[in-house]
C-alpha cells in the first residue's frame, strides 16, 4: 500500500476508498503488518486526492483490525523536508497511533542510531505498540558490514525496539551479498525479530529473498498484484511458489490474497496504472544508486517538464552528485535531496551554466550539517559554494523550539479559531491552500464493490456527460467514443482538464 504505491506509481495512485475496499481480504492473508503510509504517502494524499490523512488510516484500520498498519519514517522529519522539532514528530506519532496505525518502521538516513533510538522512544511514548529499526544497507567506500553489524546490536539492546530489519532502498543486495551480510546482523540482533526490506531494481531481490529465509531472516517485505515487481518489492504470489520449493514453510492465507489481488488489478485497470513487471537482472542500479521511490518521482517530474529524454543524464548527474556529498544513503529524504540537485545540474548545463550554479535549500541544509553527518567528505568545491550562497546564512540560524501550546496560539490566531490537532499539524507542514481543499472536499468517496467500474447512468447529450463526469472520483483521464468521434479528456496535476 505504501512503498508499491510510491516506487510504481508515484505514490498517487491509491485512494482512501481503493484501499478500505481491499483492507478486509488483507486482513485475511496472514501478514505480519501492512506497509501502508509515509510522510510522503500522506502529504500526496492531501495534495493530490484532497483526502485527510487521519480518515484514511481511520478507515483502513476500520476493516483490517487484527493486521498492524505500518508507517515508515526517517526520524526527525514529517511531510516537510525541513527537520522536524520535537514537538512536530511527537504530535505526528500521537496523532497517527489514535487513528489506528500500530508500528512504525524507522530508516534513520544517516544510520544514526542515537536519533533513530530518540524517536523509537517517543513512539513508544505516543502509543506506537510496534517500532522496527532500520539497518539501512548501501554501497559505497564509506560503508562496512562491520558498522551494519554494531548498529544493529544497538539496536537489538533498546527496550524502544522490538524488531531490526535490513533496508535496501536501492535494490543493491545480491544473492553473494546477501550471504556475506546477513548472518552478522543475524547474530547481532540476537532473538529479535530480523526482517529485510528490497526492491526488484536490478532483478536480484526474488532470489536473495530465498537466500536470507534460508539465512535465518523471519520476515520478508513483499508487494501484492500490480503493487510488486518493477521498482517495488518481490511478489508474494511468487515468493510462496518459491519458498514452498525449498520447503520452508510460510503461514498465509493464498485464497485471501489471490482475492485481494484481483481488486488491486481492478483498481489499476480503471485508473490506467501500469502493474509492475519482473525485472531482467540490471547492474546499472550499484552506479547510480537510484531508489525505486526516487525512479518514479524522478520519471513523473521529468515529464511535466516535458524532459523525460533527460531521464539517463539525471541519472548519472546523481550518482556524481552522492558522491560530491560525501555518499549519503539514497533513502528518504536524502535521495530527494540528491535528485533534486541532480536535475537543477542537468537544466544548467542546458543553459551553459556550472554544476551547482542552482543550490535547492534542502541541499544547503544537508551541506550545513542540519540533518547530521554523512559518513563521507563533502566535496570542497561544494562547501565553499554553499559557504557563498546569502541564503547560508539565512538558513544557519537555529530553530527555535515552540511548545504544542504556542502553535496552537499562533495557527489559531492566524485561521481565527482553535484548530484541531489533526489541522494544526497539517497546516504546520503543508502548503495552507492544499488543507482547504482538502476540507472542503469532505470524506473520501467509497471505491465501488464492482472493483472501481460503477453503473452507467445514460446520458444524450454534452451537458449531461459533463454532469456525469463530475459525479465520477477524482478522475484523471475519460475517452468516450461515438461512431468515429473520439474525445479524450486527460486531467493535469493542478487540477484542471486538457
Amino acid at each position: 500500500m505504501r512503498d508499491g504505491n510510491q516506487s510504481l506509481w508515484g505514490a498517487t495512485g491509491l485512494t482512501t476508498g481503493m484501499v478500505e475496499a481491499v483492507g478486509p481480504l488483507l486482513d485475511q492473508v496472514g501478514y505480519e503488518a501492512i506497509d501502508f503510509t509515509s510522510s510522503t504517502n500522506l502529504s500526496m494524499g492531501v495534495k493530490w486526492h484532497r483526502e485527510s490523512p487521519w480518515e484514511r488510516i481511520s478507515r483502513m484500520h476500520a476493516v483490517m483490525p487484527n493486521t498492524p498498519l505500518s508507517a515508515i519514517s526517517t526520524g526527525m522529519r514529517f511531510m516537510s523536508w525541513d527537520k522536524a522539532s520535537e514537538t512536530v514528530m511527537r504530535l505526528a506519532l500521537r496523532l497517527m497511533a489514535s487513528h489506528g496505525l500500530g508500528r512504525l518502521q524507522i530508516a534513520e538516513p544517516m544510520n544514526d542510531v542515537e536519533s533513530a533510538l530518540r524517536v523509537a522512544e517517543w513512539a513508544k511514548q505516543e502509543g506506537i505498540a510496534q517500532v522496527v529499526a532500520a539497518v539501512t544497507f548501501t554501497e559505497s567506500p564509506v560503508h562496512t558490514d562491520e558498522s551494519y553489524s554494531r548498529n544493529a546490536r544497538l539496536f537489538s539492546a533498546s527496550p524502544f525496539v522490538d524488531s531490526v530489519y535490513i533496508k535496501d532502498p536501492g535494490g543493491l543486495l545480491t544473492v553473494e551479498r546477501t550471504r556475506q551480510l546477513v548472518p552478522g546482523i543475524r547474530a547481532a540482533v540476537g532473538s529479535k525479530p530480523l526482517e529485510l526490506h528490497s526492491h526488484c531494481t536490478t532483478g536480484a531481490a526474488s532470489q536473495l529473498y530465498l537466500a536470507a529465509a534460508e539465512l535465518g531472516v523471519d520476515v520478508l517485505h513483499t508487494g501484492l498484484g500490480p503493487l510488486s515487481n518493477g521498482t517495488a518489492q518481490p511478489s508474494l504470489e511468487n515468493l510462496i511458489g518459491n519458498l514452498d520449493a525449498l520447503g520452508i514453510p510460510v503461514q498465509v492465507n493464498r485464497d485471501a490474497a489471490a482475492a485481494a489481488a484481483d481488486i488491486l488489478y481492478a483498481i489499476a485497470a480503471s485508473q490506467g496504472l501500469a502493474a509492475g513487471v519482473p525485472t531482467e537482472f540490471d547492474l546499472s542500479p550499484h552506479v547510480h544508486q537510484v531508489p525505486g521511490g526516487m525512479m518514479s518521482t524522478l520519471k513523473r517530474q521529468l515529464s511535466e517538464l516535458r524532459m523525460l529524454d533527460d531521464l539517463p543524464a539525471v541519472i548519472e548527474e546523481a550518482g556524481r552528485v552522492r558522491a560530491d556529498l560525501g555518499y549519503p544513503i539514497m533513502v528518504t529524504p536524502f535521495s530527494q535531496f540528491v535528485g533534486s540537485q541532480a536535475l537543477m545540474n542537468v537544466l544548467a548545463a542546458k543553459t551553459g551554466e556550472e554544476r551547482y550554479s542552482r543550490i535547492p535549500d534542502e541541499v544547503v541544509r544537508f551541506v550545513l550539517g542540519n540533518f547530521g553527518s554523512p559518513e563521507g567528505e563533502i566535496a570542497p568545491e561544494v562547501l565553499e559554494r554553499v559557504a557563498s550562497l546569502p541564503r547560508a546564512k539565512e538558513l544557519a540560524k537555529p530553530s527555535v523550539e515552540r511548545s504544542l501550546a504556542e502553535l496552537h496560539e499562533e495557527y489559531g490566531q492566524k485561521m481565527g479559531r482553535r484548530l484541531t490537532e489533526e489541522e494544526l499539524l497539517l497546516r504546520m507542514v503543508l502548503p495552507g491552500d492544499q488543507i482547504d481543499a482538502m476540507l472542503s472536499s469532505g470524506p473520501a468517496p467509497q471505491w465501488a464493490s464492482t472493483g472501481g467500474k460503477r453503473e452507467a447512468t445514460p446520458v444524450t447529450n454534452v451537458t449531461d456527460f459533463i454532469a456525469a463526469a463530475h459525479t465520477l472520483p477524482k478522475w484523471k483521464y475519460l475517452s468516450v467514443q461515438r461512431g468515429a468521434e473520439k474525445v479524450e479528456l486527460r486531467r493535469e496535476p493542478a487540477g484542471g482538464a486538457s
